[in-house]
C-alpha cells in the first residue's frame, strides 16, 4: 500500500515537472518571439534611416554636379562667344560686300 501511494505521489510530482517544463518552454518562446520582433522592428527603422540618409547624400551630390555643370557651360558659352566675335565683324563684312555686289 506504501508503495502504490508512493508511486501515485511520485507520477503527481512527474506530471507536475511536466506542466512546469511546458509552462517554462512556452514562457521562453513567447519571450524569443518578442525579442524577435523587437529585433525586426528596429533592423526596419534602421534600414529606413540608413535609406533616408543615402537618398539625402545622393540628392546633395546631385545638386553640388548640377551646379558644376552649369558652372561649366556657362563657361564654355563665354569662351565660344569671346572665339566668335572677333570672327563676326569680318563675318558681316564679308556678307555685306557680297550682298552689294
Amino acid at each position: 500500500m506504501e508503495l502504490i501511494k508512493r508511486i501515485k505521489q511520485a507520477e503527481t510530482q512527474a506530471q507536475e515537472l511536466i506542466e512546469k517544463a511546458k509552462a517554462q518552454a512556452a514562457a521562453q518562446a513567447e519571450e524569443s518571439r518578442a525579442r524577435r520582433l523587437e529585433t525586426l522592428t528596429q533592423a526596419e527603422h534602421d534600414r529606413r534611416k540608413t535609406i533616408e540618409a543615402a537618398v539625402d547624400a545622393a540628392q546633395s551630390q546631385g545638386l553640388e554636379e548640377v551646379g558644376g555643370l552649369k558652372t561649366q557651360a556657362e563657361k564654355k558659352r563665354q569662351q565660344l562667344r569671346n572665339k566668335v566675335a572677333n570672327k563676326m565683324d569680318p563675318a558681316v563684312a564679308k556678307i555685306m560686300d557680297y550682298l552689294k555686289g
